[in-house]
C-alpha cells in the first residue's frame, strides 16, 4: 500500500490550474478596499489569504524541489502563516498581489514541468515529491478559497461561485479536497 498520489503530474497540474481559476473568480471583481478589509486586527483580510496561498506554494517548491529564489521576499515574510494576525494589515496593492501569485504559479509550473519531463536528478523520486506537493498545494489553495468565499459572501455581500468539479475532487466539511 502506498500513500503516493495515484494521479499523474499532468492531471494534478490540471487540478492546480482549476484551483487557481476558482480562486480568481473569488477576488477578480473585488475592489482594493474589499481585498484589504478586515473587521478587526485579529482577522486576516482576503488579500492576506491570496498572498498566503502563493507563499506556501513558493515555500513548498523552494524547499522540496529546487532552491527557488523568491519573486518577492517582502511578501514572503508578510504572507507567512507564522506572521501574527495583527501584523497582517499592511497589504500590497491588488496589482502587486496578482503579480506575486502569477510569478509563483509560473515557477510551480516550471519546476513541476521539469520533473514531469525527467529533466532533474532522481526523476522517479522527484515524481513522487511533485505529485504529493501538488496535492498539498491544491488542497491549501481550496482551504483558503473557502475562507475567501465565506468573507466575500457573509461580510462583503457578493455571491460566491459554485465549487469546481472534477473526478479528482471531493467535498469534506464543506471544503473542496483533491484526494490525489
Amino acid at each position: 500500500m502506498s500513500n503516493t498520489p495515484t494521479a499523474t503530474i499532468a492531471q494534478l497540474l490540471g487540478e492546480y490550474e482549476r484551483a487557481l481559476e476558482h480562486t480568481a473568480t473569488l477576488w477578480s471583481d473585488l475592489s482594493q478596499d474589499e481585498v484589504r478589509w478586515r473587521p478587526h486586527d485579529d482577522f486576516s483580510a482576503i488579500g492576506w489569504h491570496l498572498g498566503h496561498q502563493a507563499a506556501v506554494a513558493h515555500f513548498m517548491v523552494r524547499n522540496l524541489t529546487a532552491a527557488e529564489p523568491s519573486p518577492d521576499p517582502e511578501l514572503d515574510a508578510l504572507m507567512d502563516g507564522a506572521t501574527a494576525e495583527p501584523d497582517r494589515g499592511a497589504l500590497p496593492t491588488i496589482e502587486r498581489l496578482g503579480a506575486y501569485r502569477d510569478a509563483v504559479a509560473d515557477r510551480v509550473r516550471f519546476r513541476i514541468g521539469n520533473i514531469a519531463s525527467g529533466d532533474v536528478g532522481a526523476p522517479a523520486q522527484l515524481d513522487v515529491i511533485a505529485r504529493t506537493l501538488l496535492v498539498a498545494v491544491v488542497n491549501h489553495e481550496y482551504q483558503h478559497s473557502q475562507w475567501i468565499g465565506e468573507v466575500r459572501q457573509r461580510d462583503l455581500g457578493h455571491a460566491t461561485p459554485a465549487h469546481p468539479t472534477s473526478p479528482l475532487l471531493t467535498q469534506i466539511d464543506g471544503y473542496c479536497v483533491l484526494a490525489g
